[in-house]
């Protein structure tokens, strides 16, 4: 193996803030005290840089509080401002375009089942209306109507027909208005 292939496969680790650089090297690669001086100025002068970005970071960012004050622009604008701007990224994406178009069709297909099922109700209580055993207790309830209400013809449909013979038992049952006032 040459060395620039040992180079690729070292595994030192790289010193941690703080941490004396020098310390971490393997005894067989010793810096020159001129070496170690120089990274040791190195070392001060990035750390200055550090300091000078985060000074100007800070300086940005207050300037931007700024200027977001005197436009009118808070915290709840801009999150709203983010949420719409997120929404459109989300739905530009393919996948969101794939979801929607699958839920439609599965609501066209529901839309489609359920309006089937509908009808198929429909035919089946037109059925029921329709058969021997329903027209048999449709004949029976009209002769109890004609029985308790008087000489008013059969007909009409089976709501009618069940809230005139509930009506007409009820009468029956309660005395005149007249009586009760006389009594009175």
């Amino acid at each position: 193996m040459d060395r620039s292939e040992q180079g690729l496969l070292r595994t030192d680790t790289v010193p941690e803030e703080g941490e004396d650089a020098a310390a971490t090297l393997s005894a067989t690669e010793t810096l020159s005290e001129e070496e170690q001086e120089e990274l040791r100025r190195e070392l001060a002068k990035v750390e200055e840089e550090i300091q000078t970005l985060s000074q100007v970071l800070a300086a940005k960012e207050k300037h931007l509080v700024e200027i977001k004050r005197k436009l009118g622009i808070n915290s709840l604008q801009e999150l709203k401002q983010n949420i719409a701007k997120g929404w459109q990224d989300v739905t530009a994406t393919s996948a969101y375009k794939k979801t929607s178009e699958t839920l439609s069709q599965a609501g066209q297909k529901a839309s489609a089942a359920l309006s089937s099922v509908g009808s198929v109700i429909t035919r089946k209580l037109e059925d029921v209306k329709n058969s021997p055993t329903f027209k048999s207790f449709e004949e029976k309830v009209e002769n109890l109507k004609s029985k308790v209400g008087g000489t008013k013809p059969a007909g009409g449909d089976f709501g009618e027909v069940l809230n005139s013979t509930a009506n007409a038992s009820v009468t029956a049952t309660e005395p005149p208005t007249e009586q009760t006032q006389e009594s009175l």
